[in-house]
Formats: structure tokens, sequence, C-alpha cells
């Protein structure tokens, strides 16, 4: 089923990489396709003209090799437009909107859906998704999941009765692939460790805080929750959260720092406690800002071309 699978997507690498917001380029999207994999684009918040753009630009350079993702908590402006430039595959994550699947296929495109248990899972299934994404809680940014994938994982393709199922949540190494793979997931998807490439449109300071990480220096909060209430975040622990936790973690509008702009990007400000991770352009006080990181960054150890890394992590987990 995983050799039909990586041939559905046009891809002979298993390895998908997650859309990972504002930092996933066309150009580490086009890379990760060159190497065999499937890379990715965060369109929920791009307008439909520079959606249309993208996607264009994208499907010149890598062909079908990529998908573009849309998160449901928020009105997805470009998806239309995204449709008519032929994108090839969907994903939607943080909702299942069965009418919204239908749409997507019925323009052709391939459709994933992110889930975090098992119920989930059955229901993306019945809904007519081509795959699932199977996110545990060990992912770095903001988490559906409540389980860790070992868990959920098993549980989510007995679930998909079929439908083949993408590990996602805290891998970075050949040996995280491996497992995954032995446990049943027909390709997997790596976010964080995409960050540390130099195609990631993120800080280098970031960058350098992910390299020089643990999986003991992230957290699963809910502290950088402005912008996107209610939803839980794995980061990397840095002076906001310190402050926050150190206070009692109090509410807004009383936290340490409230309103504070700590850095800018993009003539905009980032403000503290916000979900905005620092772009490569941003200036100011930039780790302490949002830093998304799952909880196999301590697998990371240097900051590796996109290109270089998939290939040699499919070489290195294929040895295994």
């Amino acid at each position: 089923m995983a050799n039909e699978f990586l041939t559905k997507l046009g891809i002979e690498i298993p390895i998908l990489q997650a859309p990972v917001g504002g930092a996933a380029t066309v150009e580490l999207a086009s890379e990760v396709a060159r190497a065999g994999g499937m890379g990715s684009l965060a369109l929920t918040w791009t307008d439909p003209g520079v959606s249309t753009a993208q996607v264009r630009n994208l499907r010149q350079r890598a062909g079908q090799r990529f998908f573009v993702n849309y998160v449901l908590r928020f009105v997805p402006l470009g998806l239309d437009a995204a449709l008519a430039a032929d994108a090839p595959a969907m994903t939607l994550s943080w909702g299942i909107d069965v009418a919204l699947m239908a749409k997507i296929k019925s323009r052709g495109a391939l459709l994933g859906v992110q889930v975090g248990n098992a119920a989930g899972a059955k229901a993306a299934a019945d809904a007519g998704a081509d795959f699932i994404i199977a996110q545990g809680v060990e992912a770095g940014g903001h988490v559906q999941s409540s389980r860790p994938l070992a868990q959920l994982l098993p549980d989510a393709i007995a679930a998909a009765h079929g439908v083949p199922v993408v590990a996602a949540g805290g891998m970075a190494t050949a040996k995280d692939i491996r497992a995954a793979l032995d446990q049943g997931a027909a390709a997997v998807m790596l976010g964080t460790r995409f960050l540390a490439t130099p195609e990631a449109a993120a800080h280098a300071a970031y960058k350098d805080a992910l390299v020089a990480a643990r999986a003991a220096d992230t957290v699963f909060t809910n502290c950088f929750d402005i912008d996107w209430p209610y939803a839980m975040v794995r980061v990397l622990r840095n002076s906001t959260f310190e402050a926050w936790e150190a206070a009692g973690c109090p509410a807004a509008p009383n936290r340490p720092g409230e309103g504070d702009a700590v850095a800018h990007h993009s003539a905009s400000p980032i403000i503290r406690y916000s979900d905005t991770p620092p772009s490569c352009d941003a200036s100011g006080d930039v780790l302490a800002a949002c830093l998304y990181a799952g909880q196999g960054v301590g697998g990371i150890d240097s900051i590796e071309p996109a290109y270089q890394l998939v290939t040699r992590l499919w070489r290195e987990a294929s040895q295994l």
C-alpha cells in the first residue's frame, strides 16, 4: 500500500515537508520535491493573488510533488485560487469540513486531513480523504493531539480502514522515520527538521536555537495564544515563557510584559505572547517570540540544505 501511495503522490521518498507557516517557502518545497519527497506551502492566510502566483511557481519547479495546507480555524482566503491554479494536493488541519473536502476532490486535487485521534481518522476516511495525517503530541507548532505518536499511529491506521496514514510529530532522524514506517505509516511528515534548513524563512537565531536544543527544552503550553486562542502549542522554552511560568501562568491581560513588541518583521511588530515566530527579516529580541519546536529537536545537529537532508535521511533510514 505504501508504494501505491507514493506513486499516487508522484514521489519516490516517503518524506513530506510539513507546512511550517511562513517559513515554508517555494524554495524549500521545491528542494524537498527535487530530492524525491513532497514539499508544501501554508496558504491559509495568503491572499488569492499571491496564492495563485506561488502555486504556479511551485508547479513549474516541483511538478506534482507538493501540497498546500489550510487551517480550518480560519477562513481559507486563497483556497479557490489555489484550486484554479491546479494545486495537485491539499491538506486540511484543525477540522473536518465534508462539503469543502468534496469541493477539493471534485477539482481533482488529492486530499489529506490531519487528525489527532482514531475517531478523527475514521471521520476523515469516511468523508473521502485520500490520506490521513496522524499528528502526535510531540509535534512542534499548534498541536491537535493529546497522545504520543506511537500510541496514536496504530489506532489511526486501524480506524482509517485502508486509507494511507502519514505519521507526524517529533521526528527528525532516520531512526524516527524507520520506526514510524515499521509501525505501518505510509509516509512521514517532518516540520521542525525542515525549519533548520537554509531554504526555510525562519530567523537565523531561531535556527541556531533549534540546533542547540534538546527535547527537554520544548514545552507544551497555551502561553502563546494571541491570534489563535484555545490551541496548545509546542515551543522552545524562552524568556517570555519562563517569566510567564514564574508569575504563575496568569491569564491575559495580566501576563508579564503583556503588549510588548519583542521584535519586528516586515515593519510589523511581533507582540509578546502572539503565535508569530520570527521570520528571516525580523529584528529585535527575536528569541523572546514564539519558537515552534517538536520533541525531535534533539536530533537536529546542523543547518542542512533541504535536498541533502531528504536524500541523507532516506538513505540512512533505508539502511536501518
